[in-house]
């Protein structure tokens, strides 16, 4: 029955699909925080990725495990995208980036999530993706004092509004 939802004990429905990717093998992102937890809510957390080339770079992980936004209600990926925005937002006024990229593949941890990756025209990679080859040597990347609590507050307020 391609398609069929179930309704699991929380009330969430979930695609078949999703709940064979879920129960299939352990899950890096539904095991951990994955970094510093900039902001969580009932359906998505934001953490601070530690990556001292790209300074702001964040992931927004979705807080049960589906492999596909489309696996979600219509509400839940309008929030989840207020979230993403909210996130590039708060990224792009606090870092002061050239470029923002925002992805979600999941071909290596098919797990809803985004990353939300400020680029430097100087970093290593750019223009090419951050996973990529290396073109140069980068000079350090600056951080922005107390980067975190600065993300926490700017993506609180881009939330709240």
């Amino acid at each position: 029955m391609r398609g069929t939802r179930v309704s699991l004990d929380s009330g969430v429905h979930e695609s078949r699909r999703a709940i064979i990717s879920r129960v299939k093998a352990p899950c890096e992102l539904c095991d951990g925080s994955a970094g510093n937890v900039l902001y969580e809510d009932d359906l998505a957390r934001i953490v601070l990725v530690d990556d001292v080339e790209h300074p702001g770079f964040c992931r927004v992980i979705l807080n049960r495990h589906v492999a596909e936004t489309t696996d979600l209600s219509p509400d839940d990926r309008r929030h989840l995208m207020d979230i993403v925005f909210a996130t590039e937002k708060a990224v792009r006024d606090i870092v002061a980036p050239d470029k923002m990229n925002v992805a979600s593949l999941g071909n290596v941890v098919p797990h809803v999530h985004w990353h939300v990756i400020p680029r430097r025209k100087e970093d290593a990679h750019f223009p090419n993706p951050i996973w990529g080859a290396r073109v140069r040597e980068a000079s350090p990347a600056p951080i922005p004092p107390n980067l975190p609590g600065k993300l926490r507050a700017a993506i609180a307020l881009e939330l709240c509004d």
